[in-house]
């Protein structure tokens, strides 16, 4: 049976941590594509940051070469950034050895997901057995730091909540409080929105994903499966 870890990379040198620490408060979650020739190409959505101040960031960034605006929804930004310098070169002075760094890409892993913080990543990840997050966890250890959340079995649901942007979580928690959930509802997405200083729409997709993703770790994942509710009756 294989394991989920939720981790903490601590590494001065990690892509976007600059950016990261210019829009601080900001929630920064990135996918890497490796599809784009020899250097990864970072997809990078952005929620809690004005499109001035992170264009700002980004062009401030020793990390990014390149960066294109793809659009937004609600009140992320989606962007992709080609970045100016190898992985060599950008983390050449925390890590000694490539060839071990290299290694990690054939562990069984599935990196599900990756945020950026202001002085680390926090990646969560599914490994096919205990041998492949200890290969990960002492390369780690000896480059930079590593300090771990959260290990479970690949089919225990993560805590409710966990995973959730601070922006999320201060929507659910405000829509709770103003009654936004009781029946009949006492509070609109218009009053949570005046509250927060933010427009209705991007209330709405705060709280959309939230009640998606608390879905997606405590509902979802349960074993055995539900009944299929077409056989019963």
């Amino acid at each position: 049976m294989g394991l989920v870890a939720e981790y903490e990379m601590h590494c001065e040198t990690l892509p976007l941590i600059d950016v990261a620490r210019e829009v601080s408060g900001a929630t920064i979650e990135v996918e890497l594509q490796y599809n784009h020739g020899e250097r990864a190409v970072f997809l990078a959505y952005v929620t809690g940051a004005s499109r001035p101040k992170l264009s700002k960031a980004l062009e401030a960034s020793d990390f990014v070469g390149e960066y294109t605006f793809i659009g937004e929804a609600g009140d992320t930004l989606h962007y992709q950034i080609v970045p100016s310098k190898s992985e060599e070169e950008q983390l050449g002075d925390v890590i000694d050895d490539f060839s071990a760094f290299r290694s990690l890409a054939t562990t069984e892993v599935i990196i599900e997901r990756i945020r950026v913080q202001e002085s680390c990543w926090v990646q969560t990840g599914w490994f096919a057995n205990r041998e492949a997050f200890d290969e990960l966890r002492k390369f780690w250890q000896e480059n930079g730091g590593l300090t771990l959340r959260r290990l479970t079995r690949d089919r225990e649901p993560e805590p409710p909540g966990e995973g959730l942007s601070d922006q999320q979580r201060e929507a659910l928690r405000l829509a709770y409080e103003m009654g936004y959930f009781e029946i009949p509802s006492k509070a609109s997405l218009e009053d949570i929105a005046d509250e927060l200083g933010v427009t209705s729409s991007a209330v709405s997709e705060r709280l959309r994903r939230a009640q998606t993703h608390i879905i997606e770790t405590s509902v979802a994942p349960m074993w055995p499966p539900l009944p299929n509710q077409s056989n019963t009756n």
